[in-house]
């Protein structure tokens, strides 16, 4: 007997906001379970761009955010979702009306969004399919980079070493919003935690590195070489936004945030002596996804 229940998570993040459906389907007798995408919507609200310089969300984005919930209720509805869950990262715990805009949300389209800090995100993303891909005999330093913040965590012999959340994202490169010293702290951290082991690997997640890999060819499953890494950093920051968008096919709220994104995996590489990164397809929907699975069942 195979059933099938849909649960839908939403990433409300500093650079965009997704809506991700998926289908668990669950066969009586089978121990594996399958987890299957069937949506993704992404609608490019850059929320940081309003709180890491003001620290408030424009009445505009106050809008746009109504907007975007509204439909995302709609398609949730189609969908037939059973769960749901709605996760409001770095720009909205930063922004001096974010509880309100929470509210005012709610009230207009009955989404409920809980904002969560940096370490309960890594937790959150810890809960996907990362550890399938982490080796006991390894050591690994995720990074996830987003438009906020970075989070890093270190794995080795399949356990959770060291973790920790950086106000240092695309969006604040960006718009050069890094508070004084972030990013030497970011340094100091990532090498002296990964100065005890002799090898690291990085896995990287986000929009970005998603992007970089794709555009490599490489098979699932294959790492991306530093080297690699270096020549398309080389190669963003040689064009100019116009030619990112029509050479690269970047979508227009990528081609910018990209360069910054690529310079903290590319020196997080280097910082940590890592010659290879692992690119899943994995974020914090997908941690959303598996959480509200394991809470169902638990």
């Amino acid at each position: 007997m195979i059933t099938q229940k849909n649960y839908a998570a939403i990433d409300i993040g500093s650079n965009a906001v997704r809506l991700l459906v998926s289908t668990i389907t669950e066969q009586k007798g089978r121990e594996d379970t399958d987890f299957r995408k069937t949506s993704l919507v992404r609608v490019p609200i850059r929320l940081g761009e309003d709180v890491f310089e003001k620290s408030m969300i424009s009445e505009k984005n106050i809008e746009r955010m109504v907007d975007t919930m509204q439909a995302f209720n709609l398609l949730m509805k189609s969908h037939g979702i059973e769960k749901y869950k709605a996760c409001a990262t770095s720009a909205m715990r930063e922004a001096k009306n974010g509880a309100e805009v929470v509210e005012k949300i709610k009230a207009k389209t009955g989404v409920e969004i809980e904002i969560i800090d940096g370490n309960h995100e890594a937790a959150i993303i810890a809960a996907t399919d990362l550890h399938e891909l982490i080796k006991n005999d390894c050591n690994y330093l995720y990074v996830d980079v987003g438009g906020g913040s970075t989070e890093y965590t270190l794995y080795s012999s399949g356990k959770t070493v060291a973790s920790r959340s950086f106000k240092v994202g695309t969006v604040r490169l960006l718009n050069d919003l890094i508070d004084d010293g972030a990013w030497e702290e970011m340094e100091k951290w990532v090498r002296e935690t990964t100065k005890p082991y002799k090898k690291i690997d990085l896995i990287g997640s986000g929009g970005n590195i998603n992007n970089i890999f794709k555009t490599s060819g490489k098979k699932e499953g294959k790492p991306l070489s530093l080297a690699y890494i270096k020549k398309y950093n080389d190669l963003l920051n040689s064009l100019s936004y116009e030619e990112r968008v029509m050479d690269l096919k970047l979508k227009s709220d990528r081609a910018d945030v990209i360069i910054p994104a690529s310079k903290i995996y590319l020196s997080s590489m280097k910082w940590a002596r890592a010659d290879n990164i692992f690119v899943p397809k994995i974020g914090l929907a997908d941690g959303i996804i598996k959480s509200l699975y394991n809470d169902n069942n638990n």
